[in-house]
């Protein structure tokens, strides 16, 4: 992207007027941080996705009628309690969690313009004391260098905190995005999947901001799988406080709007493949690219259906050049296609022609499935449409980790 700047350690408070922090409740068992809270020195534009899974966390219910109006000014997050599948107990303590961020703010701050995430276990009652004393203390700590203390208080089994920013010029003006995720289980293409925040400085309308988050969300995140889960608390929160002063952005057509869409799809892309390389136990990041599709949608799902493929992931774990799951994977997407025509290729080695194995050098195929990030192209030859999707291998520690997860 022309003159994009990537800020060096940036994240969630790179962005003007935006502070953070993250602390030690006593929410986990383990002496980790696990209350993060977000704050804008002006109230601005929101929008957000959400998991599409039926059971679903009381956060996500607050936080959709707090955005309403596309309006917000704060994010307070939990680790270490998903505070789902606890009824009317649930959506009240959910409700508590932004009243007691306002109460502590001050400065006339509602709870309405708050957004509420959680994340952990399902099905235990959140430890209201702690969390409340989290907050306060996040509160009357925060500061533009909390935001990396906020990002590790919203990992569970995250192996690497997740955080990006980045800075472009929009009608002159300096404007930045900055964000953090987490998320390395139960990660499927079907919105969200994980956490992520993003907090920016440019002027934008809510309502063109809901649907540039609605289409980066399909460029990003959901293109990712780690072990075909979709969880009940996923989301993709976007707050902004205008704070850049570029004219306000409103039309989704406009240049200006497509210049700050390209930077938001470059930090969810990134943020999408740190999730999809830190799965759980992985040791390989997985690409999928489908080139000349006759459609968009058929490149896209048939690059999901591949990454999705637990005998393709693991095939990648052991190194194992098996082109024929991944033909298969293809094959069983739901996707119209013509197999006879398809080539298949492991990083630059070309391992099946027009659908039929070719006599490939096998240590050379077995040297790209070695790689940090395997890549694995499909070319149709059916059209002009490409797609890209990112998932991890499938290794024993994936088995250790989720067998004891609330140990």
């Amino acid at each position: 992207m022309e003159k994009m700047i990537l800020i060096e350690n940036g994240g969630i408070t790179s962005a003007k007027g935006f502070m953070a922090q993250g602390v030690c409740a006593e929410i986990k068992k383990k002496d980790k941080k696990d209350i993060a809270v977000v704050y804008s020195d002006r109230r601005g534009s929101a929008a957000a996705v959400y998991t599409t899974n039926k059971v679903r966390a009381a956060c996500i219910d607050v936080t959709q009628e707090h955005l309403a109006d596309g309006m917000a000014r704060a994010i307070v997050v939990n680790s270490g309690n998903a505070n789902a599948c606890n009824g009317a107990q649930g959506y009240k303590d959910a409700q508590a969690m932004t009243q007691i961020l306002a109460d502590v703010m001050g400065m006339g701050v509602s709870p309405e313009d708050v957004i509420v995430a959680s994340t952990g276990v399902i099905g235990v009652p959140l430890p209201m004391e702690k969390v409340e004393g989290g907050i306060y203390e996040a509160v009357i700590t925060m500061s533009r260098a909390g935001g990396h203390n906020a990002a590790l208080a919203i990992m569970t089994t995250d192996l690497k905190c997740k955080e990006i920013a980045v800075e472009i010029e929009i009608q002159g003006k300096p404007v930045r995005i900055g964000g953090m995720a987490k998320g390395s289980g139960m990660i499927h293409p079907n919105m969200a999947t994980m956490l992520v925040f993003i907090t920016t400085d440019a002027a934008i309308d809510s309502k063109c901001l809901q649907k540039l988050v609605k289409q980066s969300a399909d460029l990003s995140f959901n293109m990712i799988s780690v072990d075909g889960d979709t969880s009940t608390n996923d989301m993709l929160a976007v707050l902004s406080n205008g704070l850049a002063g570029n004219p306000i952005i409103a039309d989704e057509e406009s240049d200006d709007a497509k210049k700050f869409a390209e930077a938001l799809n470059y930090i969810n892309i990134e943020l999408a493949k740190m999730i999809a390389r830190d799965g759980e136990g992985a040791n390989h990041l997985i690409e999928v690219r489908v080139l000349n599709a006759a459609d968009k949608e058929t490149a896209r799902v048939i690059a999901r259906s591949v990454t999705s493929s637990n005998l393709t992931k693991a095939a990648v774990f052991g190194h194992d050049p098996n082109w024929g799951r991944i033909l298969c994977a293809a094959g069983y997407s739901g996707a119209e296609f013509d197999p006879s025509r398809v080539d298949v290729y492991l990083g630059k080695t070309q391992v099946a022609q027009n659908g039929m194995g070719l006599a490939f050098d096998e240590r050379q195929a077995v040297e790209e499935l070695q790689q940090e990030n395997v890549v694995i192209t499909l070319d149709l030859k059916a059209g002009e449409h490409s797609a890209t999707a990112w998932g991890c291998d499938l290794s024993y520690e994936y088995i250790s980790i989720n067998a004891d997860y609330r140990s």
